[in-house]
């Protein structure tokens, strides 16, 4: 029996039901982060916009809250890049997502000066991080004194992927410095990280969030290589579909599929949204033509805005003393109903990110 063929918008509206973004919901902070599988935090301030934008009545007080009382962290995961997640599924996918933190140091490490393996790098950093949280500054310079002719990247990287950290959140801004503090996770959530690997359940959570996939999809998001035996063996039990181009997709059975012509309210997403960071093949969300103005030069990737649930610009935010003022930089020509959805509703991120601004504006290019 051939399998269906999802269309363009289908895949669309799927992807941004799975990710809270067809309406916004009523949910638990730590619910809505576990759904998502986490929000990429390269920026500070990123996971609370992602939040903001997918929940109703979000409050970035309460999120700071749950990171303070260590129901919420800061670590090193998927794609060996910064995620805010639970403290539970933290708990749960760490060890199944060390061969991407191992190819990642093995990629940044070569050609370079080591003199040193893993274990003896691991040996004498640990105990200088669990006396006292410590920067990467003072732990970078703590390793070049005890490996002066080894490569201090190689030394920073080893410890980051090899050494299960977390960043320690502050009482202010958006909790996390600029130059944070690092502490060891077992120490910081009084437990032990399990040694057991998770595979099956990481991918049966992927689909559902960031489902229909195929194969180079979840890894892609992982990171993780060589995910086809993987999946193969879970087919038996999950719903396969086609793309417009023929490529496999996976899904969990019996998640919904919402027709294409489903509205999508405009939405605003930070920087590195793991929205347009979670597939292979990116135009489910961002037209290939757009590709150069979300994917930047330095690995960034734009705050970009939502309009009938595709990209169709780019954010920011400038701000004086007083005042606050959004910048929107459409890719084309937008309605004059997008336009005052946009309006509207960057004057509420306005007034989120920079609660003590006197005066707001929001200016489109375009």
């Amino acid at each position: 029996m051939a399998s269906r063929v999802l269309t363009l918008r289908e895949l669309n509206r799927a992807t941004l039901a799975r990710q809270l973004l067809l309406g916004r919901v009523s949910l638990p902070i730590p619910a809505a982060i576990e759904r998502l599988v986490g929000l990429q935090a390269q920026q500070a301030s990123a996971p609370f916009v992602g939040l903001w934008t997918r929940l109703h009545d979000f409050d970035r007080a309460d999120l700071a809250q749950l990171l303070a009382d260590r129901t919420v962290i800061k670590a090193t995961l998927m794609r060996g890049t910064l995620h805010l997640l639970t403290a539970e599924d933290y708990l749960l996918v760490r060890a199944t997502l060390q061969p991407v933190l191992t190819l990642g140091f093995e990629a940044v490490s070569k050609g370079r000066a080591m003199g040193f393996t893993i274990d003896e790098l691991i040996t004498i950093a640990q105990p200088y991080i669990a006396a006292a949280p410590r920067t990467f500054a003072e732990i970078s310079a703590m390793l070049s004194e005890w490996m002066p002719a080894a490569d201090p990247g190689a030394l920073r990287y080893g410890v980051r992927t090899h050494l299960p950290l977390v960043q320690i959140p502050v009482a202010t801004g958006w909790s996390y410095p600029g130059n944070p503090q690092w502490t060891l996770a077992e120490a910081w959530l009084d437990r032990p990280i399990p040694p057991e690997e998770h595979l099956r359940l990481l991918i049966v959570r992927y689909l559902a969030a960031f489902g229909p996939a195929s194969v180079t999809d979840i890894q892609t998001w992982s990171g993780l290589p060589k995910l086809k035996d993987a999946v193969a063996e879970l087919k038996p039990e999950l719903a396969v579909y086609r793309d417009e181009q023929n490529r496999e997709l996976f899904d969990l059975p019996n998640m919904p599929l919402p027709a294409p012509d489903t509205p999508a309210p405009v939405r605003f997403l930070p920087e590195y949204d793991n929205l347009l960071l979670s597939h292979a093949k990116r135009t489910r969300i961002v037209a290939d033509p757009y590709r150069p103005k979300v994917f930047l030069p330095g690995l960034r990737v734009a705050a970009t805005v939502l309009v009938d649930g595709f990209v169709r610009g780019v954010w920011k935010i400038e701000k004086t003393k007083s005042a606050a003022t959004l910048v929107i930089e459409p890719f084309e020509l937008l309605s004059p109903r997008h336009r005052d959805e946009l309006t509207a509703e960057g004057e509420r991120l306005l007034r989120f990110v920079e609660p003590d601004a006197h005066t707001y504006e929001v200016r489109l290019t375009t």
